[in-house]
């Protein structure tokens, strides 16, 4: 590890942070609740944010009144229609995210910790070209419960050895930092501009950045070690 820096690993959320699909998922959840006759509204958006496929899809046909569709199939619909996006359209990977990603590789341990279907991430991450980059790779589904939980981010914490509070989180959303603080662990914001984050967000984590570029882990502490909170 670098001279000054007090961070043992970096774990990343994907959707949102290393690539810009946010606005895939809500236009398959907009065209899918379209077809079954409703309408997905920015308020089912944010209730399903961070939530593992089965509290997702029990969220959206709760919140779309279609109580005879199985979760299982929605699951299947959504993520077969994601994946295919990654297939056909390319990867929409966030500006400067590849360059920070290698950069960073060189410091610390990386792992990724999504709320994604383990086969959504298989193929973004296959598509980005930067699978090998992290030592882990955690899906919200792996674990009893996903964000604003802390179980993701436990156990890529575990799976890569490292402490939760020498931890450092990068999120887009507010369950997501919710998820991070929960654990224990010291969270950027990286706001997404194509699916912003609620406006608590802001002021639950520890840093806010502008770009994914920007970070600089030897300008930032662990909150655990740090009266900066």
């Amino acid at each position: 590890m670098g001279a000054g820096v007090d961070f043992e690993a970096v774990i990343f959320d994907m959707d949102g942070v290393l690539v810009d699909s946010e606005i895939w998922w809500d236009d398959v959840r907009r065209d899918w609740a379209a077809a079954h006759g409703r309408t997905w509204t920015t308020d089912d958006r944010a209730a399903v944010m961070g939530a593992n496929s089965k509290a997702w899809a029990r969220i959206m046909r709760d919140r779309l009144g279609l109580p005879n569709i199985p979760t299982a199939e929605v699951v299947r619909d959504i993520v077969n229609d994601v994946v295919e996006r990654f297939a056909t359209r390319g990867v929409p990977v966030i500006d400067g995210a590849a360059a920070t990603v290698r950069r960073l590789e060189r410091e610390v341990p990386l792992a990724v910790a999504s709320s994604a279907h383990v086969d959504v991430i298989d193929a973004a991450l296959a598509a980005t070209g930067l699978r090998d980059a992290f030592r882990a790779i955690v899906s919200s589904d792996e674990v009893a419960h996903g964000k604003p939980a802390p179980d993701v981010y436990l156990e890529a914490a575990r799976r890569i050895g490292v402490r939760p509070p020498a931890c450092l989180v990068v999120e887009d959303s507010l369950n997501g930092v919710r998820s991070g603080r929960a654990a224990g662990m010291t969270v950027v914001l990286v706001p997404n501009a194509a699916v912003p984050p609620l406006p608590d967000a802001f002021e639950l984590a520890d840093v806010v950045l502008e770009r994914l570029a920007d970070l600089d882990l030897r300008a930032l502490r662990p909150r655990t070690l740090s009266s900066d909170v």
